[in-house]
């Protein structure tokens, strides 16, 4: 489905067919007895100002206010989500679905070098974690 130009720029950026698989992946914000904490705001929202600015490589003070999001909100979230493993979960589900449709040719594989670089810098964190416990 190609996007209408002009459109609403959270379904330009993030279809229904990608906030779909990604919506159910989002870790969920509890508030916190006490008060304070994460406040709710509109995850999809938060979301396509997140896609925004790893897509245009916007810096995150410069974040557009037409998102609905503060810069500090879509930065903490990227990073919870990051930590949190969102992005690889939300790949996988969309290769899972595109495979599901026979949209993918499995027989060839092209790895990502900036993914394949974050699997061998995690890799390499943990073996020097498992080596100063020994």
């Amino acid at each position: 489905m190609m996007p209408v130009v002009g459109a609403d720029p959270s379904k330009r950026l993030v279809p229904d067919e990608l906030w779909e698989p990604a919506a159910p992946l989002l870790p969920s914000f509890a508030a916190r007895p006490q008060g304070g904490g994460t406040a709710p705001c509109d995850e999809r929202a938060v979301f396509t100002a997140v896609v925004y600015a790893l897509t245009s490589v916007c810096v995150w003070r410069h974040l557009p206010p037409t998102f609905g999001t503060s810069p500090a909100t879509a930065h903490r979230r990227f990073t919870v989500w990051t930590e949190a493993g969102l992005w690889r979960r939300l790949h996988r589900a969309v290769l899972d679905e595109l495979g599901a449709r026979g949209e993918v040719d499995w027989t060839s594989a092209i790895v990502d070098a900036a993914a394949a670089l974050t699997c061998y810098k995690k890799l390499a964190k943990l073996a020097t974690v498992g080596s100063r416990r020994r």
